[in-house]
């Protein structure tokens, strides 16, 4: 009977139990809603001191969307709260230590609260010039031996050109027409993929505005270059990283960018199978036409108190189309030899003319000569340009020693522009009849270029390392303008470098030899207004030595000393002998007689991680021999625009950058300063000159999301220097959004959203009464002012397809020794003097 009382007794307390907490409920009957939280501490492994400002992303078990993000506190702890039940995965990582994953934290209703007690972190074993400053992002990482930004992760550059990228990277900047200085110089050689590449032979400005911002991966900027570089760029070189990679599988995408001002097309195609693969990719560039304006003022000063007087002003409207393609091969005929194929198309240009109705009104007094004129003009003026580049490489490697590596390589590369102007004038002359004068002037110009190159990379014991090399360089260059210019170049090089560790400091030291021969100038060009005769040898030899010292300290901080000479050849903008004469009182032209700028630097940079700042910082100084500058000499109100040697320049300058990450917001910032100090002879008159130009730089990033991102940016440059004058200051403010989907991405780019045009005059900008450019010689000054629209709003879109793991292959040749152009407007004769 007492079992019966006892089975009741059970049945009952059952029936109480499931009324208080019902299955898969919580209690009181509810539904079960718990949330619950991970958290745990980080440790470095050898000290078992925590690793503060370590990144932690949480993605769910086995997938790749990141949930959340967050930064370990001065504690090495972190938290995440508020999650669901379920399996997740932590990803840890930390610059000075090998990234870490912790797989299958499992949160239950039961058991809704994770604590890791401790989060092992092991240094990693690296080389110095392999550590990095990074943010959680890594759109900009400060590498001891080169900066890089990483545009692919920038929103706010979809549906623009190179220079809008190139305006982002830190110690660059970017003036108005796309001229690219490094620490105040324009002496800089830019590499596509680590090789040059013919369509910067002649104007890099042009060229960059033909280079849509959607096919840039990365830019690398390196301010202190090794002797295997060659020694030409004396400011430095930057690399710009293309998205072609050469995959295994089959993969591609579309990207099309939509804006007021800028619209391109591109697309790309990747194959690959076992040991062979190649890949296909071309974009198409088009702006649509641009209205703006212009004044130049000119007055001359004969003395006495009689002034001459050249006033022209008028609209102007302009254009651009471009397109390129590329191909890419390469065959590994086993584990340690391989070939790589590249080759490339390129064509664009530029049309700029007048408005039908709104012809170019010019005004010319001059008592001297008893002028007194009005000129009306119409132009059509422009160029076109097209190019090619061909390179094949062949790698061996050894098995007996891993990075042992021996390369011959050679490329072709050629670039023919043409340009042309067309104009109509009408000419009233005070007591006279109207005069009409029309005329056409086109000129082409060439560039060829042969190289061949070897390189030899043999590695020590103790991270020793020796690297050794030769390459030859044949130049052809030509212009139509005179049938006599055919200037030829040859050069040289051979080099030596050796690396090596002692207590803990790295040392890299090399040596370049480079031998030039300049052919085909037996003729002097006399008739060149303002030259008379070559100051420098056609032939000459330089031993370019280089050294740095960098070392690791502790809070994962880095120093570096280096010491580098470099060389600046003029290129076939500077050479050209033809006159741009569409004004016949503004006249432009080349001076094939110039010599190459030479430059000796020492760089200290200290790079550091602080409390979550990222730091980089540097200063230097810099002294160059017959720098290239433009100057302006006025004979009878017409002036002309030519390029000569300044007996020398010295800079003193500061670089610095900074990196912040707060939970989803990452802010950067910083500012190069520097000095220009320069003296010449301009006019047969001794001139110095003293300023401290600088530029200053902000953007920042914003997850929304894990799928949407907002970048936003601005920067200010303050006036350009030369010996005769200076040219106004810029600046630009910009936001971008981007939205990811699985297989594609929509971006929006709005620049200057409250400035639809930009006067750059007496009344714009931060110079208060500064124009655009002064130019003053001891008889006349020149003042230019002109308005460009400027706001500019674009969609981009972009589709990929095809799933494939990367092998990337590029080419060893970098043919760095070119001085390219310093203005906007073709060849040698392409731009507009004042």
């Amino acid at each position: 009977m007492k079992y019966l009382y006892s089975l009741a007794l059970c049945l009952c307390l059952q029936t109480v139990l499931s009324a208080q907490f019902p299955p898969g409920g919580g209690f009181g009957g509810q539904t079960n809603t718990i949330k619950g939280k991970i958290s745990a501490t980080i440790i470095d492994s050898i000290s078992s001191n925590p690793v503060g400002y370590a990144t932690i992303v949480l993605k769910k078990s086995e997938k790749t969307k990141e949930i959340d993000g967050t930064l370990s506190d001065e504690s090495g702890k972190f938290k995440f709260e508020g999650l669901k039940k379920g399996i997740y995965d932590l990803y840890i990582s930390f610059i000075g230590y090998d990234d870490k994953v912790i797989k299958g934290v499992e949160l239950t209703p039961k058991k809704p609260d994770a604590t890791i007690d401790k989060i092992l972190l092991a240094p990693a074993n690296y080389v110095l010039d392999a550590v990095e400053i990074k943010d959680q992002r890594s759109l900009v990482e400060m590498k001891v031996d080169k900066i890089v930004y990483n545009a692919e992760q920038d929103a706010s550059i979809a549906g623009g050109d190179a220079t809008d990228v190139l305006r982002k990277v830190p110690t660059l900047s970017v003036d108005l027409d796309g001229n690219v200085s490094l620490r105040g110089s324009q002496s800089v050689r830019i590499l596509i993929n680590g090789k040059p590449s013919g369509m910067f032979s002649n104007n890099v400005a042009d060229a960059l505005k033909m280079f849509p911002a959607d096919q840039i991966k990365s830019v690398e900027v390196i301010t202190s270059p090794s002797a295997k570089y060659d020694s030409e760029g004396s400011s430095g070189i930057i690399n710009i990283i293309t998205k072609k990679s050469n995959i295994e599988g089959v993969a591609g995408s579309v990207d099309l960018s939509v804006g007021t001002r800028q619209n391109s097309l591109s697309g790309n195609l990747n194959a690959g199978k076992g040991r062979f693969g190649s890949s296909l990719s071309g974009n198409m560039f088009y702006s649509f036409p641009n209205n703006g304006s212009f004044t130049s003022n000119r007055t001359v000063d004969y003395g006495n108190g009689e002034l001459g007087t050249y006033v022209s002003e008028g609209p102007s409207r302009s254009n651009w189309i471009g397109a390129n393609a590329s191909a890419n091969m390469f065959y590994d005929f086993n584990a340690y030899n391989s070939i790589n194929l590249t080759g490339s198309l390129r064509g664009f240009g530029n049309n700029s003319d007048s408005i039908v109705g709104q012809p170019i009104i010019s005004s010319l007094i001059d008592p001297v000569y008893n002028i007194d004129q009005s000129i009306a003009r119409a132009t059509n003026s422009g160029f076109t340009q097209g190019g090619y580049d061909v390179s094949l490489d062949y790698t061996k490697k050894f098995e007996e020693q891993k990075d042992r590596e021996f390369v011959l390589a050679a490329q072709l590369s050629g670039n023919i522009q043409n340009t042309f102007f067309d104009v109509n004038e009408r000419i009233s002359v005070l007591d006279s009849a109207l005069i009409i004068n029309n005329r056409n002037t086109e000129n082409q110009g060439s560039n060829v270029e042969y190289t061949l190159q070897t390189d030899y990379t043999h590695p020590f014991a103790k991270g020793r390392k020796l690297e050794i090399g030769a390459k030859g360089v044949v130049r052809e260059l030509g212009s139509s303008f005179d049938e006599n210019f055919k200037y030829g170049q040859q050069v040289l090089a051979a080099y030596s470098q050796f690396s090596f560790v002692i207590k803990k400091f790295q040392f890299t030291t090399g040596l370049r030899y480079e031998n030039t021969s300049i052919l085909g100038l037996d003729e002097i060009y006399n008739e060149i207004p303002g030259i008379d005769e070559a100051e420098c040898s056609l032939n000459y030899q330089n031993l370019f030595p280089n050294i740095s010292i960098s070392k690791s300290l502790k809070n994962f901080s880095s120093l570096k000393l280096s010491y580098n000479q470099r060389i600046q050849r003029p290129s076939l903008f500077y050479l050209n002998p033809f006159t741009n004469n569409a004004d016949i009182y503004t006249l432009t032209t080349g001076n094939p007689l110039l010599c190459p700028e030479t430059v000796d630097q020492i760089e200290f940079s200290y790079n550091t991680f602080i409390k979550g700042f990222g730091i980089f910082s540097s200063v230097f100084y810099k002294f160059i021999q017959n720098p290239i500058e433009a100057f302006v000499f006025v004979d009878e109100l017409q002036a002309v625009t030519n390029y000569i040697n300044v007996d020398q320049n010295q800079s003193f300058g500061l670089n610095l950058f900074a990196t912040k990450n707060v939970n989803k917001v990452t802010a950067r910032g910083g500012f190069n300063l520097y000095t220009y100090n320069a003296k010449g002879i301009i006019d047969g008159i001794e001139r110095t000159k003293k300023a401290v130009p600088f530029d200053m730089f902000v953007s920042g990033d914003y997850a929304i999301t894990a799928t949407l991102k907002a970048d936003l940016f601005g920067f200010y440059r303050a006036r350009t220097q030369t010996l005769q004058g200076s040219s106004t200051s810029f600046w630009m403010t910009g936001i971008g959004f981007r939205k990811e989907f699985k297989k594609s991405s929509l971006g929006l780019r709005i620049i200057d959203p409250f400035n639809a045009n930009k006067s750059f005059n007496s009344d714009a900008g931060f110079d208060g009464d500064i124009p655009w450019t002064t130019v003053q010689g001891h008889t006349f000054t020149t003042e230019n002012n002109f308005t460009v629209p400027f706001r500019s709003i674009g969609i981009n879109y972009k589709y990929k397809f095809g799933k494939v793991d990367f092998k990337e292959r590029k080419s060893k040749i970098k043919n760095d020794d070119m001085k390219q152009n310093e203005s906007q407007g073709g060849q040698g004769g392409g731009g507009q003097g004042g």
